[in-house]
């Protein structure tokens, strides 16, 4: 069974498919697994920029809580993997930057698929 939604934004609508999860039995071990189609459009530029930055800045806001969490009532906790991550996506968002930059004014369009696969192990 497959629900679609419609999240408005500005401009453009982008469709939001949450798929059944799916169970498989793999040697007495279960997998469930579930696909969201988080972005799934044509876009111009700038929307397309404004999603990948938007999109990145959500992932870097969730580590930096994440590292706040960790050092609430102990500032000397391990906050290397928040740290990292941090920095990765920071360079992320300057590449995606970047990409985007060298397109702006040229008359393209820009397709993003974007599925978060998202599996349970037990």
């Amino acid at each position: 069974m497959n629900k679609k939604y419609k999240i408005c934004t500005r401009i453009k609508f982008y469709k939001l498919n949450i798929m059944n999860a799916e169970v498989k039995d793999e040697v007495k071990k279960t997998i469930k697994k579930q696909n969201i189609q988080l972005v799934d459009g044509e876009f111009t530029v700038s929307e397309a920029n404004d999603i990948v930055k938007n999109l990145i800045n959500e992932k870097i806001n969730f580590h930096k809580l994440q590292r706040l969490s960790l050092c609430e009532g102990f500032l000397k906790s391990n906050t290397e993997f928040p740290d990292s991550r941090i920095g990765q996506l920071q360079n992320d968002k300057k590449i995606s930057n970047e990409f985007f930059r060298d397109q702006f004014g040229k008359n393209v369009t820009v397709t993003i698929n974007g599925v978060l696969e998202i599996t349970i192990n037990e």
